[in-house]
């Protein structure tokens, strides 16, 4: 039973007048209680007339999986099996980052019929948002009481990664194509499959002619070539307590999210066989063998549930792990911090095991406001914190070039630019014939 502010208006209404008459007669304890009785009787007779909450029925329609930043809808079914109208609110229990502007829904339902109620959810973390209770309060004819039940019903909602990057993806597609041979551009190197063969032109790369070929035909003629395909593509995601740092609003991990679903979504368009794991000292996330649709589906599906772990990141198991994956020569990304030497003494300690078999490339985040902050000397605070900014881009440099000593490339950019950053990079692997 609840009891609602109609009620306790309509006691303190009566007992008010009652009490000043008190004090001034002297005696108002039988028009006090009789005052009150009443508003019991009212009441009660309002509570027995209220529909039943616990004769509902409760079904939920809701989709599995939206998208970080995008809308869902909620839809619960109620079913009135009692013989009274029920009349009141509804409160579908969602968590807060679901991101429901208000869980108190109306309803009034008559006897043996069905109404639906419906809630716009905009989740704001990434995850399972989940649901497994809803309240019905039902108020009786005066609004005085009102019966109140929870009801079970179970739901939860995928909340996957925005994928905001995906914008780049037509224009980098663009370039592979003119790597892939689908317009006139050609390129020769080691790690190129041969394409065919076509007649000299003027500008051509002497490099490139088949002298068996010219001597068959009595013309100069070249080899085309073309970026190998059925390549390998292990991206490892730094799930550490580094990958945990808000950096424009968005966590670490965010923008490496965002990063292997570019390059994930390019690479598999170009031929090339995509592994992913996110690790720090247990594996959070892994796919394998996943190709076209069915990649980018079981991604976002897995990174969905990865979250920042705050303990430090085992390097020492990464190069055993990607030998699992691939015995192969492949194009291994690690996503991870670099702009603390500490931190990245793991990284470059294993880095030799991985550049002595792999092409390397190691992608790291960097905050614009450290950028931003150079630029400004306007006062002594201004000057103190541009020293600061500076010497954190020190340090980021010192590492870079410590990692490409070691063999490896370096990718890094704010969470804006890192995605394209990567995918460029990996098309110019493609180009000089690496990958």
């Amino acid at each position: 039973m609840a009891v609602t502010g109609r009620f306790v208006a309509l006691v303190a209404f009566g007992v008010v007048p009652i009490v000043v008459f008190g004090v001034l007669t002297g005696d108002a304890a039988p028009a006090f209680v009789g005052w009150l009785a009443l508003a019991v009787v009212l009441g009660i007779l309002d509570l027995v007339l209220a529909g039943s909450p616990r004769q509902l029925t409760v079904q939920r329609q809701l989709p599995a999986r939206v998208r970080l930043g995008e809308s869902a809808t909620s839809t619960l079914l109620l079913t009135n099996r009692g013989g009274r109208r029920v009349r009141g609110l509804v409160r579908d229990a969602w968590q807060p980052s679901a991101g429901a502007p208000s869980t108190r829904l109306s309803v009034d339902i008559p006897s043996a019929e069905r109404r639906s109620v419906s809630l716009t959810l905009t989740p704001f973390r990434r995850g399972e948002r989940r649901v497994s209770q809803v309240t019905v309060r039902s108020f009786g004819p005066l609004g005085l009481l009102a019966r109140q039940a929870t009801l079970n019903s179970a739901g939860h909602l995928r909340v996957l990664p925005a994928f905001n990057s995906r914008k780049h993806l037509p224009s980098r597609i663009a370039r592979l194509r003119e790597l892939d041979g689908a317009t006139s551009v050609m390129v020769r190197g080691q790690g190129t499959e041969f394409d065919s063969l076509r007649e000299y032109v003027r500008g051509d790369d002497v490099r490139s002619i088949d002298w068996r070929a010219t001597a068959r035909r009595g013309d100069v003629m070249i080899r085309t070539w073309r970026p190998e395909r059925d390549r390998r593509v292990v991206i490892v995601t730094d799930s550490g307590r580094t990958s945990a740092a808000r950096i424009d609003d968005e966590p670490r991990i965010d923008t490496a999210f965002e990063s292997a679903l570019l390059l994930a979504a390019l690479a598999t368009r170009a031929g090339d066989r995509i592994d992913y794991l996110a690790y720090d000292r247990r594996v959070r996330g892994r796919v394998q063998g996943a190709t076209g649709p069915e990649l980018l589906s079981r991604l976002v599906d897995a990174m969905a549930l990865i979250d920042p772990e705050l303990i430090e990141t085992d390097w020492d198991a990464v190069p055993g792990q990607v030998r699992q994956i691939t015995s192969q020569r492949a194009l291994v990304v690690l996503q991870t911090s670099i702009d603390a030497p500490g931190a990245a003494h793991g990284l470059l300690a294993i880095l030799p095991q991985l550049t002595r078999r792999h092409t390397v490339v190691v992608t790291s985040v960097i905050d614009p406001a450290t950028l931003e902050a150079t630029h400004d000397r306007g006062s002594r605070e201004a000057v103190y914190r541009a020293a600061s900014a500076e010497r954190s881009l020190l340090d980021i440099e010192r590492v870079s070039a410590a990692i490409r000593q070691l063999g490896a490339e370096v990718v890094t950019g704010s969470p804006e630019t890192l995605p394209p950053a990567l995918a460029d990079a990996y098309i110019a692997l493609k180009a000089s014939g690496r990958l």
